[in-house]
């Protein structure tokens, strides 16, 4: 959520930054629902300035009966003004949810991916000597339409060495974060409730992405472990000395995919349900920009260690994300593609998802929001279907990635 001050001060400046995004921000509707909260906010005062005054005239003469009417009239009134500046605030904040987050200056301006830029390439791309076979070749192998059997399309089953293979790399990436980036590991609920959506972004304005639990209920599959780590901390007032907080979580993750019907159907690229290494940062805001070059190294690490050839783009303003401020993604190769694809989005989401989750820290200023930075670290699906793909032999099996094998 945007903060209320530079909505009201500097509208224009808010109108202009979002156009980057693609995204019309009505200046008109938000002056429309200020002024009327003002009015509102104004009457609401009055009459309880008044209503107390009469009291206290009341309280003097309390055989007054014309008083004690124009009391109870007034009372009446008071309660309506409350009813009517809460539906205006109801209104504001649902305005409010639906506007994205400003892009960072840093950020390149385009339309979509085809503005993102190459930050740099690292590791070298395999020379294969036959014709290398997509990663969907090997779980085709072990899934044989299992999971499509059991629940419904772009659900997997792995099995045997593969099932072995996505359950270490996970212990590997958990282990690295934890013993030599000083992430605190966290285990978490992979149900979480509206407001927690409503914190980080998800809701409302995402809801077809989400897999509900029932229409009565407001519990929700996680998406991603960002959801419940990140409101970990919510309406919470942190000291100063706790941050940043870091915090790397292993989970599974539920999105229905709506709108990608026909995008990655065979493999692990685009799964109903997948897993992922989660890193999240709650810091200071001087601190935002240095802790997200620190993310993108941490979670870059994994894939050095794995000998994975990759790149870091940063996302342009019609590619970042809605709650983001600034995104770079880590792309790995995938040699039957002869493409480069995202395996990670690491996001500097700066005050907004703070503001919208009530998160702050104690400072010599007062209560300050928080800035919150997230990023996976990584997608083991992915992980594992380019290791597949990058580690493949002719004879059409595959070896381990050397850093991977005291696991195995």
């Amino acid at each position: 959520m945007l903060d209320k001050k530079l909505l009201i001060k500097s509208p224009e400046i808010v109108k202009k930054n979002l156009s980057s995004r693609g995204y019309i921000f009505d200046d008109d509707q938000w002056i429309k629902l200020e002024e009327e909260r003002k009015i509102a906010q104004v009457n609401l005062e009055t009459n309880q300035e008044n209503l107390n005054k009469l009291s206290k005239e009341i309280s003097k003469s309390k055989d007054d009966e014309s008083l004690k009417d124009q009391a109870s009239s007034l009372s009446t009134l008071v309660k309506q003004d409350k009813e009517i500046l809460q539906s205006i605030q109801n209104n504001i904040d649902e305005f409010l949810l639906d506007i994205p987050n400003l892009i960072d200056k840093s950020v390149p301006v385009g339309e979509d991916e085809s503005s993102n830029e190459i930050i740099e390439e690292i590791g070298d791309l395999p020379n294969f000597s036959f014709e290398p076979k997509a990663h969907s070749f090997f779980i085709d192998k072990t899934d044989e339409g299992r999971g499509a059997k059991i629940a419904k399309s772009r659900f997997t089953v792995l099995s045997g060495e593969l099932a072995k293979l996505h359950r270490v790399i996970g212990q590997f990436m958990i282990d690295t974060h934890t013993n030599d980036h000083g992430y605190e590991e966290l285990y978490v609920p992979y149900v979480v409730n509206k407001t927690s959506l409503v914190g980080t972004g998800q809701l409302p304005k995402f809801e077809e992405d989400l897999f509900k639990l029932g229409e009565k209920s407001d519990l929700y599959l996680v998406p991603t472990a960002e959801v419940p780590v990140t409101n970990l901390h919510r309406d919470e007032k942190l000291n100063f000395e706790q941050l940043p907080l870091k915090y790397v979580c292993h989970s599974p993750c539920f999105r229905s995919e709506a709108g990608s019907y026909g995008k990655d159907t065979k493999g692990l690229i685009r799964q109903h349900q997948f897993d992922k290494v989660e890193l999240v940062k709650i810091c200071h805001p001087d601190k935002s920009e240095e802790e997200h070059v620190k993310l993108i190294e941490d979670a870059s690490k994994i894939l050095e260690l794995l000998e994975l050839p990759y790149r870091k783009v940063v996302l342009s303003s019609g590619d970042t994300g809605f709650s983001a401020s600034k995104t770079i993604d880590l792309e790995v190769w995938f040699p039957s593609q002869n493409a480069y694809r995202e395996i990670s989005s690491c996001s500097n989401f700066t005050d907004f998802q703070s503001r919208r989750a009530n998160l702050k820290f104690k400072s010599k200023k007062g209560n300050e929001f928080c800035h919150t930075l997230n990023g996976s670290g990584l997608a083991v699906g992915r992980t594992l279907a380019a290791i597949l793909e990058n580690y493949q032999t002719e004879d059409e099996n595959f070896i381990y990635p050397k850093v991977l094998k005291n696991y195995i």
